[in-house]
């Protein structure tokens, strides 16, 4: 029998020395997804008689009226979650684990507590190491408007990742501080909040959901930069220089107010080029109830 070689049997050690690094090695797809008011059919049901009957209802009458999802349309938000196929997934307008597990079924569920139809959270692939943290308040300015979810991925590991979901006022995507224009104002409220939130952080971290803010407004003093000064610099908008895509021809955003900020250094994880908008089509925003937001979603790589 021929004894193996002095220089194979370093070169297998060496491999067995390297199995557990490489097994260690995980890719992590991170997604945010505004649902577009995604209740349940017994709430749609409720407003919408409340609506007629000309009575108090839990959601908007237009919503309400012409807005309710069937269970196609449903399956249709179900296949394209599929094809999103995220470890991750920050949500927006979603009542509660119920209605979003019709969504992403088999994820398991981090939601904030509000009894509001409005709710904002977590979708989490099963296998994966988690910890729901308790709902960020201020946010809600005492409970005007969504809390922040918070979600520890990896919780007591070196690979530990803090996540908060947000869904910020909307109707200031655009605009410089008015003070005599309630939604700017609200908004304004909100961000040295978050901005206290990004501050905290003394590990890996990353901001992500409906900011109702557009990036690429170039006010000095919005989101962005905000942020970054608060992070001590050390903030990425997932996006970079990627090009901006409506989530279907013919819908007519200049921009988009979905972000993933990346700080604490998970940046640096980031797998290059990874970032992606994940566009329906045509033909089913024809034929299904959809959202008017798409899914944003990058790839990490610990």
């Amino acid at each position: 029998m021929t004894r193996p070689s002095s220089l194979t049997v370093m070169l297998v050690g060496l491999g067995i020395l390297l199995l557990p690094a490489l097994a260690g090695a995980q890719t992590l797809r991170l997604a945010t997804w505004n649902l577009e008011w995604l209740v349940s059919p017994q709430t749609s049901r409720t407003a919408k008689a409340a609506c007629v009957a000309g009575a108090r209802p839990e959601l908007p009458c237009d919503v309400a009226l012409d807005q309710t999802r069937s269970s196609a349309d449903y399956a249709a938000l179900a296949g394209y979650a599929q094809q999103l196929n995220a470890d991750v997934v920050a949500m927006q307008e979603v009542e509660d684990q119920d209605t979003a597990a019709r969504v992403l079924p088999g994820y398991r569920f981090c939601m904030t507590g509000s009894r509001a139809p409005q709710n904002v959270g977590f979708a989490i692939r099963r296998g994966l190491a988690y910890r729901c943290e308790p709902d960020y308040l201020p946010l809600a300015l005492g409970g005007r408007l969504r809390r922040g979810a918070v979600l520890t991925l990896f919780p007591g590991t070196p690979r530990e990742t803090r996540l908060m979901a947000v869904h910020l006022k909307s109707g200031c995507a655009r605009e410089r501080r008015k003070p005599n224009v309630a939604a700017c104002n609200q908004w304004q409220q909100q961000l040295p909040l978050l901005t206290q939130w990004v501050s905290a952080q003394t590990g890996r971290y990353a901001v992500l959901g409906d900011f109702n803010r557009e990036l690429a407004a170039g006010d000095p003093q919005g989101l962005l930069n905000t942020l970054h000064r608060a992070a001590g610099g050390a903030l990425a908008d997932a996006a970079g220089s990627t090009g901006f895509a409506n989530c279907w021809p013919g819908q007519a955003n200049a921009s988009g107010i979905d972000h993933l900020l990346l700080g604490g250094g998970l940046q640096t994880v980031m797998v290059a080029g990874s970032y992606q908008r994940h566009t329906y089509r045509s033909a089913d925003v024809r034929r299904y109830r959809l959202s008017d937001h798409c899914p944003v979603s990058v790839q990490l790589r610990y």
